[in-house]
């Protein structure tokens, strides 16, 4: 692929141009004014380049990318998004259960349905995320739930990536190496970890301190440890979750986990909304990466993270969804403003968290938390996973600070194009892989067989 008059966001999130980008084997391969130098040819499909002004209605399908020559006049190429916490499956339960404190909504409408899903819903829930996540600029996501496999076609199908892990939940003291769960885990690590160069990565992870018993977590932790897996948790999302573990083991779960040995791994630990200062600290030691989920946090009434005050003491901080049936979109612009503006008012404070650091949340900070460290910066060498945003668009004008306009004036109709390792896959409404309406109607059956039996 060779992109022609770049305008882009460089490591620092500073505007940078130029002439040529050039784009081989998935990665971002010469950033040159003078092709000629360089020996790439200027020939673009059936020798004519794909300009965004004049033909802006090109069919998506029609386009291969590998020779392709895209004229990026009017737009800004910017890395994609990596989102840090998700539930993909649960697209399917989009706007179910409303109003409701997180238990309630958990035993009374999530669980219960839950309890219908099979290999088929699994599946289209995910492609239902996956097509939701490419048309809002992401990538790349850390999903957490089951049937996994069928979990990994849909982000293959979808020409994405993942980190997906099985969670573990132990309510009644079956040895971990007896659950199922755990079985599901160690196949999908064994078949998938790794697979298509790296796209799919399998993760362990513990549901949450109040779903499985000490034996668990610390089986797992040790299991993690041996295998060079990530880890995946939910961490002091609610204030009951936390005060709950304080009153039963005499620490919070932060502090529980660490003691178990579940953060000797790489970790990215979802919501931290009600950790304590010796939590951070921890966080900080282990090197733990927070997921920061603020619509979900605001809708269920969980809280607001002290994202500045970790960031403040060293803890890195990306962004996620958490998902749909909590947050109800996977829009990642909203959540990189909410970030922002939750930073400013719940410290009373409206200097802290500047538009630059979001960004970072959203993109580079959400590829290390993934283990992608070749990912999340438009670099030489790096994953070419970018997003094209509209410079014309009405919101991102007039430019004084770029990071300004794409934190808080954005929104995801602004996402002219979305490329994953140098693949175009959504362009101008338009998706490569497969067929949206297609999804959209087995993602609505599988909805209306399971509400049914519920």
């Amino acid at each position: 692929m060779l992109l022609k008059n770049v305008t882009y966001l460089d490591e620092n999130f500073n505007l940078a141009t130029t002439k040529y980008l050039t784009i081989e084997n998935g990665r971002f391969a010469e950033f040159t004014d003078d092709l000629k130098k360089s020996g790439c040819s200027l020939t673009g499909p059936m020798g004519n380049p794909v300009n965004y002004q004049r033909a802006p209605q090109i069919k998506a399908a029609e386009v291969k990318n590998e020779k392709e020559q895209i004229d990026c006049t009017g737009l800004i190429i910017m890395p994609a998004f990596y989102n840090s916490h998700a539930h993909s499956p649960m697209s399917l339960m989009r706007g179910y259960g409303e109003n409701m404190s997180l238990n309630e909504w958990l035993t009374d409408k999530i669980w219960p349905f839950e309890a219908h899903l099979n290999s088929e819903s699994i599946y289209w829930g995910t492609m239902l995320s996956m097509a939701e996540s490419i048309r809002n600029g992401i990538v790349s996501s850390t999903d957490m739930y089951y049937f996994t496999s069928d979990m990994v076609r849909a982000y293959l199908d979808a020409g994405v990536k993942g980190n997906i892990s099985r969670a573990l939940v132990n309510f009644d003291g079956t040895s971990y190496k007896e659950m199922e769960s755990f079985k599901e885990m160690e196949s999908a690590y064994r078949d998938f970890n790794g697979y298509d160069d790296g796209k799919i990565i399998i993760e362990a992870s513990i549901h949450g301190e109040y779903t499985s018993d000490e034996q668990t977590v610390r089986g797992l932790a040790e299991h993690a440890k041996a295998n060079n897996m990530r880890m995946h948790i939910h961490l002091s999302e609610t204030r009951e979750e936390h005060e709950n573990c304080k009153a039963k083991r005499k620490k919070t779960p932060c502090e529980y986990f660490a003691q178990c040995g579940l953060l000797d791994v790489p970790t990215t630990a979802a919501h931290c909304v009600w950790v304590t200062d010796s939590d951070i600290d921890i966080l900080k030691e282990k090197n733990v990466i927070v997921s920061h989920n603020p619509q979900s946090n605001l809708k269920l009434a969980s809280g607001i993270a002290p994202i500045s005050r970790m960031m403040d003491r060293g803890v890195s901080v990306a962004i996620g969804t958490d998902s749909v049936a909590s947050n109800n979109s996977l829009n990642f612009f909203e959540a990189m403003k909410l970030m922002g503006l939750l930073a400013k008012v719940s410290t009373m404070d409206p200097t802290v968290l500047a538009p630059k650091e979001i960004l970072a949340a959203a993109t580079r900070n959400g590829a290390l938390t993934q283990g992608r460290d070749d990912c999340g910066v438009i670099k030489e060498g790096f994953r070419a996973d970018f997003i094209a945003v509209n410079l014309n668009d009405i919101a991102m004008n007039p430019v004084h600070e770029i990071a300004n306009n794409l934190v808080y004036s954005g929104d995801p109709s602004i996402v002219k194009m979305t490329v994953c390792d140098g693949e175009i896959l959504y362009r101008d409404g338009e998706f490569t892989k497969f067929d949206i309406e297609k999804v959209i109607s087995n993602a609505n059956r599988e909805t209306e067989r399971i509400l049914k039996l519920v």
